[in-house]
């Protein structure tokens, strides 16, 4: 900020001057207005005072603009002209050739003026110059006639982009410039000036040499040079001719260096041990590169360094208690690298420090006590570690030494719990606080009212209860609040919200809050973002938003709105980029409420109870969620358009609504369209033709709708497709090969519950990337194809690990990336669910059902990251194959009802993850396998053949047809006495004589018994 003030200050200074060269046509006889300088004295002033937000908009306000006055040469004695800064002065012009006849000037900055154009050969009249800055002014070659400055100490020629637009292809007008100590040649392209080195060894007095972004030539580079003056390099970004992928040695020979700056240069490998001989270092930056050693313990005798930042680097092991050496440190970045093991108690020793970034490693352990040692201390950054500690311990660490200075802390996602206490009103300076994505819970301290220079305050996605804004009502400084995702509860009134004059971010969707305020309510904020998803808002439709007409974005789902959306909502909120009206109950014929097309960029109203028409849509809307209400008729109307220019819509979502009839033909004008879903719907007929217009389309779903007809072929020019789903249509013919060989990017492909013939083509092993196939309920026939271990996303070697797939677009009116989340139902473990946050972990296939034969192929068993496997009511004869059990990662088998014979493979109880195996109605025969798993399962799981063994009821040796087994696993003839039926015959004959004989012994048995049968059918006579 304060470099800005300057600049803005600078031009006004030079505002007389402006004045008087300009269009009012004074050059000579100067005088200055008293009322002007004092009034240009107090804007300066003023523009100190302001806040940062305030300055820029004044010194946005201050650009001049129209072009200089070529009277300014009449300045004869002027030798101070700085016009940086003004980017509307001149816009897209050269710069004006009368510039480079003032002789007389010793220090000229045009820098960040709207210049574009050459460095003319006139500018060698300027020898009298010792400062020139031409950054972002200048494009191509630079002339060789610069090196007539002779007296120059500050050159500053930065390029506007790093593609070349300033070159130079000699570079010897270096050696010229003797005096130089500041050199900044940053996004040149100097790929052919082959000696741009040995020029700089003749600069005896250069100090700073900054080449950042630069185009260098690595052709022939010594390995030593002899400059012995540099004190700061900076070599970010700058790529080399030919590419190198390593520091440059001569980089190693300037021993006096104390700033070096290496960051983006893509360099592998450990960090090279010659950096050890740049002892004079104070400033180390190597961020953004790809070493990949442990942290070298010669690093921590830099006794030096007061900057180092290693982050971004993939620097692995541990931090070595050495780094306690480093006292003179000031910042320390290590942060985005795979650092494990504990953070040294040794960093304690150093006191100097005011930032401290070890975010995003795999460091685990509590924070040493020792930290509380650095009292200087400004900002903490500990997020995404594996802390598992106790958030008030943390408190307890940093109060009291720390606390009363710290700015910034930030431990975010690193496995903290417990509860805030009270310690935390001692950081009563502290700017943004972060503990959001933890285990955190309780109350929020009274104590948080204290911090009142608090901004920014994140405490998402935790357990924190309560009603949060009891304690966070006093913040009147609070620009950015998120609470969102937390089990806080409670009304919210007007009172709690009063002081947040300040307030710009809102986010607090995902608790349990209720709005009480009066209808009249007007907020005292302004917001850019708010979050009230899950609140209770209804069930009217909130009316204060109206005064929110900056806001950005606004997420009021799940939040019990009864009413229709106001027809003021959509041109309040017209420029919006997010709006999220989803999982209400809002009512009402949508287009009605339109006076012109909805231009929201992202509009989610799905899960609601809209009817009617689709609505109209503007070109600015590129993600449209309307699935889940009660929108019917056609699409027509919604899909074609009249109109030259296409579409923006990247995303569209139409599912479970009440469209019906024919798909519309219109396409065309949809070019950018990336995710489709369309299904449950009431759709009849065929694809259209024209959705083979859609040719970056990754995600297709139309399941549950009534269409027929042949595979689309218009398909096959969709060779983007991530996503395909088909089923539960009236789809038959056979699926054609070219599915396999056109659709190679296919990752979910879902034709189930069609009425699909034929074989399964061969084609279709050439999917590498498939991971789901759902081919269940048609009337598929022919043999499993034995090519389905070409499925390599299958396996383990290339089984994704990324719990989400997306489909992902650039919308090129933004210049952005928008990405989508892919979600698809599969029937898994006997039941039907959508899933999405975990179907990039699913591999599954699906082909039961079907009329399939022959044996299942061996080569199905070399796919060892299969999940899920369902190969039941089939035809399917053969042996299950001996090695089933190298599917390590099976969770689901179902080969039920086919006419499979042989045994169990006793491999089958190695698949340790199994949660469900169906083998039952088959011919299988023999002892079932004993594992962990498998008496576990029900005995339905197994019966319809001739098994025996738990979990089935049949002792393997009581069976006449099972093969006896004895405990070492031989078998015996077969003809041995089965004991079973001799026990059950012995018994029928003793229990027979044990009752009838004493009868025909005993006569008086005989009477009473026969008494009794005449007593009880006497009483059974008596009933009827």
């Amino acid at each position: 900020m304060t470099s800005m003030i300057m600049n803005s200050s600078i031009i006004f200074t030079l505002c007389y001057l402006w004045l008087l060269t300009l269009r009012f046509g004074v050059c000579r006889e100067i005088v200055c207005i008293p009322r002007e300088r004092e009034a240009l004295l107090k804007l300066k002033h003023n523009l100190q005072q302001e806040a940062y937000e305030k300055a820029y908009e004044a010194y946005m306000r201050s650009m001049f603009g129209g072009e200089i006055n070529p009277c300014l040469v009449d300045l004869k004695h002027l030798n101070y002209l700085d016009l940086s800064g003004n980017e509307l002065l001149g816009a897209g012009i050269p710069i004006p050739g009368f510039l480079w006849t003032m002789t007389s000037l010793t220090r000229l900055d045009l820098s960040y003026v709207g210049f574009n154009g050459k460095i003319p050969p006139q500018i060698k009249n300027l020898s009298n110059l010792v400062y020139l800055d031409l950054t972002y002014v200048a494009i191509g070659p630079i002339p060789s006639q610069i090196g007539n400055l002779s007296n120059l100490l500050y050159l500053h020629l930065t390029s506007r982009s790093n593609k070349g637009d300033l070159f130079s292809e000699n570079v010897d007008w270096l050696s010229s410039l003797s005096k130089l100590e500041y050199l900044d040649l940053s996004g040149v392209d100097l790929s052919k000036s082959f000696h741009w080195l040995h020029n700089l060894q003749a600069l005896p007095s250069l100090k700073h040499l900054h080449l950042s972004n630069s185009k260098l030539n690595h052709n022939n580079q010594p390995s030593f040079l002899n400059v012995s003056s540099l004190l700061t390099l900076d070599l970010s970004f700058a790529s080399y001719s030919p590419a190198i992928s390593f520091v440059p040695k001569w980089i190693f020979s300037l021993k006096t260096l104390n700033s070096l700056q290496l960051r983006g240069n893509e360099i592998q490998g450990p960090i090279p041990d010659s950096f050890q001989n740049l002892t004079l270092l104070q400033h180390l930056n190597l961020w953004s590169n790809s070493f990949s050693s442990s942290i070298p313990n010669w690093l921590y005798r830099l006794c030096h360094l007061e900057f180092l930042n290693l982050a971004q680097n993939n620097l692995h092991g541990s931090i070595s208690d050495n780094l306690g050496n480093l006292t003179s440190l000031v910042v320390l970045y290590l942060s985005y690298n795979q650092l494990e093991g504990p953070i040294p108690s040794s960093i304690g020793n150093l006191t100097s420090l005011v930032e401290l970034d070890l975010s995003n490693n795999q460091l685990q352990g509590t924070i040493p006590t020792s930290l509380g040692n650095l009292c200087k201390l400004r900002e903490i950054y500990f997020s995404y570690l594996k802390l598992n500690q106790q958030v008030n311990e943390i408190l307890q660490i940093l109060t009291p030494c720390i606390s009363h200075g710290l700015k910034t802390l930030a431990i975010q996602s690193s496995q903290l719990s417990g509860n805030l206490t009270d310690q935390l009103g001692d950081f009563e300076n502290i700017v943004g606080l972060d503990l959001s994505e933890n285990s955190i819970g309780g109350a929020l301290p009274r104590s948080i009212e204290k911090l009142s220079s608090l901004k920014s305050l994140h405490l998402s996605k935790n357990k924190f209860r309560g009603n949060a804004f009891e304690s966070l009502r006093s913040l009147f400084n609070l620009s950015y609040l998120y609470i969102d995702d937390n089990l806080f509860q409670g009304v919210v009134n007007e009172d709690h919200l009063a002081n947040f004059i300040s307030l710009k971010i809102f986010s607090a969707s995902g608790n349990n809050f209720t709005l009480n305020v009066s209808p009249n309510w007007h907020p005292n904020f302004l917001l850019t973002n708010l979050g009230m998803g899950s609140w209770q808002l209804g069930p009217n439709f909130p009316s204060w938003i109206q005064s929110q007409n900056k806001i950005e974005y606004l997420d009021l789902s799940n939040a019990g709105i009864l009413d229709p959306i106001p027809a003021w909502f959509w041109e309040r909120f017209s420029q919006a980029f997010v709006v999220n009206l989803s999982h209400n109950h809002i009512h009402g014929e949508l287009a009605t409420t339109l006076r012109n097309p909805i231009s929201i960029y992202n509009v989610y109203l799905s899960s609601n109870n809209l009817f009617g028409k689709l609505p109209n849509l503007s070109n600015d809307v590129y993600r449209l969620d309307l699935s889940k209400n009660s929108f019917s008729e056609s699409m027509n109307d919604f899909l074609c358009k009249n109109q030259v220019e296409p579409m923006q819509l990247g995303f569209l979502n139409l599912a479970s609504n009440n469209l019906s009839g024919e798909i519309p033909d219109c396409w065309m004008i949809w070019p950018f369209l990336v995710d489709v879903n369309l299904q449950s719907n009431h759709f009849v007929g065929n694809l259209p033709p024209s959705m083979g217009s859609l040719t970056i389309l990754q995600s297709l779903q139309i399941r549950n709708n009534s269409l027929s007809g042949m595979f689309p072929t218009n398909l096959r020019k969709n060779n983007q497709l991530i996503s395909l789903d088909l089923g539960e249509n009236n789809l038959s013919g056979t699926i054609p090969t070219w599915v396999g060989e056109k659709l190679s990017r296919m990752k979910i492909l879902r034709l189930q519950s069609n009425k699909f013939s034929g074989h399964i083509p061969n084609e279709m092993c050439n999917m590498s990337l498939l991971q789901v196939l759902y081919l269940a309920h048609n009337d598929l026939s022919g043999n499993i194809p034995s090519c389905f271990n070409h499925l390599k996303a299958m396996t383990l070697m290339n089984k994704s690990t990324t719990p989400l797939i997306f489909s992902e677009a650039t919308n090129y009116a933004f210049g952005s990336n928008t990405i989508g989340i892919v979600s698809v139902l599969l029937w898994l473990k006997g039941r039907g669910d959508e899933y999405q946050n975990f179907l990039g972990l699913v591999t599954s296939i699906d082909i039961s059902n079907n009329k399939l034969s022959g044996d299942i192929p061996i080569e199905i068993t070399n796919l060892n990251g299969l999940n899920f496997l369902n190969l039941s009511h089939n035809q399917l004869t053969g042996h299950i194959p001996s090695s089933i059990g190298n599917m390590g990662s099976l969770q689901f088998i179902d080969i039920s009802r086919n006419q499979l014979s042989g045994e169990i493979p006793p491999t089958i109880s190695n698949l340790s993850f199994l949660s469900m195996l169906d083998l039952s109605y088959n011919h299988l025969k023999g002892k079932i396998p004993t594992g962990t798993q498998i008496q576990s399962f029900e005995a339905s799981n197994f019966v319809g053949n001739n098994l025996c063994g738990p979990p089935l009821p049949v002792n393997c040796r009581s069976n006449p047809q099972i093969p006896n087994i004895d405990h070492i696993g031989t078998e015996d003839d077969g003809h041995g006495v089965n004991w079973f039926f001799v026990s059950m015959t012995l018994g029928f004959v003793v229990g027979f004589w044990v009752v009838v004989a004493p009868l025909f012994i005993y006569r008086s048995w005989r009477f009473v018994y026969f008494c009794f049968l005449d007593d009880i059918w006497y009483k059974l006579q008596s009933y009827w």
